[in-house]
């Protein structure tokens, strides 16, 4: 259990110890036309006779939050740091981290904004015609967001879990080699060993894991660190042989570019069932 907890510490960590000094300036603090909160604009390059777009940073302060509006010509934002909602209209929320892109297509009214604790920075490339502003978000809807976003993403941790049992079952070691990070770590009763292992384990049928019986399980976010703890009963095909054990599986999920790797699995064998 040593190795899984150092990890999980050093996972958690991770975005502490990404923190470096800010590629561009903070710029000029705009002001409170079209949107809330405190927000600055710096601009690298403005469109030309040679470019048709614009490039903006924009650096919002926790809480700030733009009103829904459009691109005729589109827009692609690149965070550079923090963490940020943004919404197409008629379209769920979406949490976005360093690293992520978005793609904001040509007419599609949206929103975006830092989140109420931490906020968030982008590079702006827009198309050169003039932003089409629309209402403003609400605070009612905005303080709405972090609860559903939250929601949101443990269920889809819980069903991409519930997924990978499944890809086990059916030995499907290319869409587990997909979800597995390249340094991720497995814990056994038997020892423990990296990706590249564990996936011809599954592959070769080392390891069958034929079925599990989920019988509890929860998840908790940390950032874009997930602990994902399941109480399963275990039908596994271990050298030719079937056996049966009730566990604790500990699973350690990282976000990276808008996906979630899994990055440590880790089995404790329960005494009784």
């Amino acid at each position: 259990m040593l190795h899984i907890l150092y990890l999980i510490l050093l996972l958690a960590a991770a975005p502490l110890a990404a923190q470096s000094d800010a590629l561009f300036p903070r710029g000029e603090k705009a002001e409170n036309v079209h949107h809330t909160g405190d927000v600055w604009l710096y601009h690298p390059s403005d469109a030309d006779e040679h470019f048709n777009y614009n490039l903006a940073v924009a650096t919002f302060a926790p809480g700030a939050k733009l009103d829904w509006h459009l691109h005729p010509k589109g827009q692609q934002l690149i965070i550079t740091d923090g963490v940020g909602y943004y919404q197409e209209r008629n379209q769920p929320v979406r949490v976005v981290r360093k690293g992520e892109t978005i793609k904001c297509a040509p007419g599609v009214e949206h929103w975006h904004a830092a989140t109420p604790d931490e906020g968030v920075t982008y590079l702006a490339i827009t198309g050169d015609a003039p932003t089409e502003w629309k209402e403003a978000v609400t605070e009612e809807e905005y303080l709405a967001v972090g609860a559903n976003a939250q929601s949101a993403t443990e269920a889809e941790l819980l069903q991409l879990s519930r997924d990978k049992w499944q890809w086990m079952a059916d030995q499907d070691a290319d869409r587990l080699a997909e979800l597995f990070h390249d340094d991720a770590m497995f814990v056994h009763m038997g020892g423990s060993w990296g990706k590249e292992r564990e996936v011809d384990i599954i592959r070769s049928g080392g390891i069958h894991y034929k079925q599990a019986d989920i019988h509890e399980a929860s998840v908790k976010v940390i950032d874009d660190t997930a602990v994902l703890l399941n109480r399963i009963t275990l039908l596994a095909v271990v050298g030719g042989n079937e056996v049966t054990n009730p566990f604790e599986v500990t699973e350690v999920y990282k976000k990276i570019a808008g996906k979630w790797k899994l990055a440590a699995l880790s089995f404790t064998r329960l005494m009784s069932r």
